[in-house]
């Protein structure tokens, strides 16, 4: 039994792709392992640390972000049966990082129209061709 790295932020690609996932999963047997990463935009540092409460906890916000997603996607027992990660780093780097190992990495991508639809997101693109496995670009 393998393992299936799918990518969540909440957006409805991520969401699709997770849909992929977890039919996929269903089909080999391997479990799914959605992935929610942050990060502070490096410009932001400065302006945000003053103001900042002293509970706030980004961790948590993304914890419960994805542990919201996949209960709305997946409903309560779907969700349950998803392994959630979640990390602060860099998307396409985070990703590429839990995709060691892995029988698949299933990512979305932004749907676009005309040229750009031809174009895959900075970290659909990024992943496709760093992944040490197998990877799913699920689109609209």
């Amino acid at each position: 039994m393998g393992r299936i790295v799918v990518g969540v932020d909440g957006s409805d690609p991520s969401i699709k792709a997770l849909h992929w996932a977890v039919r996929q999963a269903e089909l080999t047997g391997d479990t799914v392992e959605a992935v929610n990463s942050w990060e502070y935009p490096a410009t932001s540092w400065a302006s945000m640390m003053p103001g900042l409460p002293e509970d706030f906890d980004p961790q948590a916000l993304a914890t419960v972000s994805l542990n919201e997603a996949l209960e709305e996607a997946l409903g309560e027992e779907g969700a349950a049966a998803v392994t959630k990660v979640v990390v602060i780093g860099n998307p396409a780097q985070t990703l590429l990082d839990r995709a060691r190992g892995a029988s698949l990495l299933v990512v979305g991508a932004r749907g676009r129209s005309g040229l750009k639809a031809t174009l895959l997101g900075s970290v659909s693109l990024h992943v496709t061709q760093h992944a040490p496995c197998p990877v799913t670009v699920v689109r609209d």
